[in-house]
């Protein structure tokens, strides 16, 4: 590039043009100057309050006019117009349209906590009503200004020129009251904003007094005593930890609720509310609750119903029938503003330059600023009192001479000639000969005389008291407690907005929108979970204990199904030895017929692994633990508690050897008995006790002593004594038998014959608890799946070889048989299809076969007991094999 296209790097200069003085500037340097010249206008006469007496100039402005025009509180109401007018006429020149709004807002008892102006008209309303024209609202002064106002002719404050230098304005008020403590104060500067809440007056002054009081009054000890914001529009403010933030470091947040509560009318239920959050409009919680159920977001509503009157705000919300008012109530906190977030920035004008202050930073303002006033007023008064009491000495020597006195007056040709021979006789100032000139002859009286004497001697003692102010803090102190004392007492009121110890973070926990009602959640052995509301099922008609249709997948069975709360927590165990964590409420909800979702789909699990089983959990405070078996006949006990901290990815819940896997997981408590059965046929009864709490790193210890390639085929947690086991084995035989019959041994042995597996049996595919309104589904190798009730088969004793429990064919075997515990669901027993009857659901991979077609396998109906054998003595424990431990 040329030189002669370079850009310059400065305006040349240009010659004066006539008629005045152009000077170049660049324009990013005006634009700089200019627009920081503007900024700190902003900042100063406009946005943000003084700290001393929390007004901006425009309040302060309208004060100062209606004191000029004598509006106290015990004065006629004028027009705002003409206060508007005189206001913009005298003092601030921004115009009428920027000084009536703010008038009105002083007005306002939900726009201020202690309104500093008593309106007489329509000042809007909190339904973001507008206000009248100013030509017919009419306003006065009120206590709170009229206090904000005291002493202000004592020289209490710095005066300055108005906008013309035609008149004086001060430059802060006195501010008796504490205004920017109990009103707050909201703007919005450049590149800074303010927003510092109201508080309750009595507080206030509690804190005041304690700091007066005690100079090591700490910031934790004021955080006692101002519980937190007072909005005038009450509401309830949740939690205390954002209000706390703000008092100590000048900033922070808190969540506002509004107030309700519910009412019954007839067969409906009705959400109230009579306080909403400060600075939100009614109508527009009104439009968008209409908003919400329009879009069908919220859906429990009924009728919307504005009954607010003169007494106070009354929105009413009609629920439908059967719908949970914390739910609804959740919900519109959640999504409408019920529920907002007021957010405190302590920032004011202190010392001239914008401060963020804490609490104590915010009453060490006031009591400085009160300091400085009455330091100020007593210095006035001591010299208006010293100057008096200069006149009266004057006075008291004339009247003692009082026949001299006249003879000079009388032979002097004018007054300043009187004047100055007074001054020459009796060593007199000027001041003092004009009072004696200008005394009446009543004053020569001798009751006028002793009055006098009395002014002088009273005039002492002021003087001396006042002087002992100037020199003592104490007696400042004082003042300010007194001074306070009577504020309190005439302004002071209750609290409106109520502290909840209710901590929120300004959203939900989706579980406060999710109703609590029960469910029934069926797990299937292909890894398909649902659940359904147990309405569903107890309303369904015969054929079972309704399980019937819960999974319609082909060649699927439920694993399990239980009754559990929305709210509750899942379990889910993998196979691999993780665990998952499910709320109820985020299952798939589906129909009894309906298949449910795969857990693949709602866990990250990946490759082989699959949830073997789920457990339900309410608390995890309970004194249980979670028992677990595997495969090669290790067992662990870990407290439940170790699970109460949720992952989303999982966690290890038992390191397993890579050949092995998990068979079994269970909740046990004190008391409990864990057994194990083998596949060739063994099974062992340990106390839950027998094996010591471990982390969830640890192995685990050994459960039971396997022989050659035997394996672990299922594990159970027994309770009740009454109990009975059930065993299947492949070749479609089995039995069930009394708990009792199973001896309590040590852990770690070979255990007791639990059935005979050589023969005709087959190795044991099935193991656990059953009652005689449970249900067992069996699955045959070829897909079969058959479905039988527990009443149907009898128990008998350990040694027994068992009976047919279902036909199959030569080339089929069994695979599992899953146990269905039904007796949560509550089905009255007029739906119990008892014993063989169930086999009217029987089915298969082609479907369900019904009465029209012969089954192809069935239940088998021999029930006579096989021959028994004696069983061999258990062998003696081995030393358990603790692999480590977390």
């Amino acid at each position: 590039m040329s030189d002669t296209n370079r850009p310059p790097t400065e305006i040349p200069k240009t010659p004066t043009p006539p008629g005045g003085l152009i000077e170049p500037r660049l324009i990013e340097h005006e634009m700089s100057e200019s627009y920081l010249n503007y900024a700190l206008s902003v900042i100063h006469s406009r946005a943000l309050p003084d700290v001393r007496d929390g007004l901006k100039p425009s309040q302060r402005r309208i004060l100062v006019a209606m004191n000029v025009l004598k509006l106290r509180p015990n004065a006629k109401y004028r027009k705002c117009a003409n206060i508007a007018g005189v206001t913009s006429g005298e003092y601030h020149p921004h115009g009428e349209s920027v000084i009536y709004p703010t008038l009105v807002r002083m007005a306002q008892r939900f726009s201020l906590r202690y309104p500093l102006l008593d309106g007489q008209g329509n000042f809007g309303s909190i339904d973001g009503d507008p206000p009248a024209a100013m030509r017919y609202t009419e306003a006065r002064m009120a206590g709170p200004a009229m206090e904000m106002m005291a002493d202000l002719d004592k020289e209490t404050v710095d005066y300055q020129p108005n906008y013309d230098e035609r008149l004086l304005e001060p430059v802060v008020l006195t501010s008796r009251f504490p205004n920017l403590l109990c009103n707050g104060s909201d703007g919005i500067a450049v590149g800074m904003a303010t927003s510092l809440p109201p508080h309750n007056l009595h507080e206030i002054a509690k804190a005041i007094r304690a700091v007066l009081h005690s100079a090591q009054t700490t910031l934790a000890e004021l955080c006692q005593i101002v519980k937190g914001p007072d909005f005038p529009t009450g509401g309830i403010i949740m939690g205390r930890s954002g209000m706390l933030r703000a008092y100590t470091s000048g900033r922070g947040r808190v969540i506002v609720r509004a107030k309700h509560h519910v009412e019954d009318v007839r067969t409906k239920e009705q959400l109230v509310f009579t306080e909403i959050p400060y600075q939100v409009r009614k109508t527009t919680i009104i439009e968008k609750i209409v908003e919400l159920v329009r879009e069908n977001r919220v859906t429990g509503i009924a009728d919307l119903r504005d009954e607010s009157d003169r007494d106070g705000i009354r929105l009413v919300v009609e629920l439908k029938k059967n719908e949970d008012p914390q739910v609804i109530v959740n919900q519109l906190f959640q999504y409408t503003p019920l529920q907002t977030t007021y957010s405190i920035i302590n920032l004011a004008i202190a010392n001239g330059r914008p401060k963020t202050l804490t609490l104590r930073g915010l009453i060490d303002a006031y009591i400085e600023h009160r300091r400085t006033v009455i330091r100020r007023r007593t210095q006035f008064l001591l010299r208006k009192s010293e100057e008096r009491k200069h006149i009266v000495e004057g006075l008291r020597i004339a009247i003692g001479e009082i026949d001299e006195v006249i003879k000079i007056v009388r032979g002097a040709p004018d007054t300043e000639t009187a004047k100055h021979g007074l001054i020459s006789r009796f060593s007199l100032s000027l001041a003092q000969a004009q009072a004696i000139v200008d005394m009446r002859l009543g004053r020569l009286t001798g009751l006028e005389r002793e009055k006098l004497e009395k002014e002088f001697q009273a005039l002492v003692l002021e003087i001396e008291d006042l002087e002992d102010i100037l020199n003592r803090d104490e007696r400042v102190v004082a003042i300010i407690l007194e001074d306070i004392d009577e504020i309190e007492q005439r302004f002071g009121d209750e609290r409106r907005t109520e502290i909840s110890v209710e901590e929120v973070d300004g959203g939900f926990d989706i579980e406060e929108l999710i109703t609590e009602e029960m469910m029934v959640v069926t797990f299937s052995r292909s890894g398909y979970v649902k659940r359904v509301g147990l309405d569903e099922y107890r309303a369904q008609g015969r054929g079972g204990r309704g399980v019937r249709g819960s999974v319609t997948r082909e060649g699927d069975v439920l694993r399990s199904i239980f009754v559990a709360n929305t709210h509750d927590y899942i379990l889910c165990f993998s196979n691999t030895g993780r665990v998952y964590w499910l709320k109820v409420y985020q299952l798939p909800e589906g129909s009894r017929t309906s298949q449910g979702r795969a857990m693949r789909n709602l866990l990250p699990i990946e490759g082989e692994e699959e949830i073997h089983t789920v457990l339900r959990v309410r608390s995890f405070d309970d004194e249980g633990s979670v028992f677990f078996a595997t495969r090669k006949g290790t067992v662990k006990k870990t407290r439940l508690e170790a699970f109460s901290r949720p992952r989303s990815g999982g966690i290890w819940a038992i390191q397993l050897d890579e050949d092995d896997r998990l068979v079994g997981v269970g909740l046990a408590k004190p008391g409990d008995t864990i057994l194990l059965a083998t596949a060739t046929g063994k099974a062992i009864r340990f106390d839950e006790s027998a094996a010591r709490a471990m982390g969830r790193q640890a192995h685990g210890v050994r459960g039971i002593k396997l022989v050659g390639d035997d394996k672990v085929v299922g594990m159970f947690v027994a309770a009740d004594p009454e109990d009975t086991v059930f065993t299947a084995c492949e070749h479609g035989h089995g039995k069930r038998t009394p708990l009792e019959d199973y001896p309590i041994r040590n852990r770690g042995g070979q255990g007791v014959i639990n059935i005979r597996t050589e023969g005709r049996n087959g190795r044991v595919v099935g193991f656990d608890l059953a009652g005689d309104g449970d249900e067992v589904l069996f699955i045959t190798e070829s897909g079969m799946i058959v479905r039988s009730s527990m009443a149907g088969i009898r128990p008998m004793g350990r040694s027994t070889q068992g009976v047919r429990l279902i036909n199959l064919k030569s080339e089929d075997k069994l695979v599992g048989a899953e146990i269905i515990q039904a007796e949560d669901l509550e089905i009255p027993e007029d739906e119990v299809a008892d014993g063989p009857k169930a086999l009217a659901s029987v089915s298969s991979v082609g479907g369900i076969v019904d009465g029209t077609r012969e089954p192809e396998v069935s239940v088998g109906d021999g029930m006579e007991e096989m021959a028994s054998e004696d069983e061999p003595e258990d062998e003696p424990e081995d030393e358990p094999e603790d692999k480590g431990e977390e």
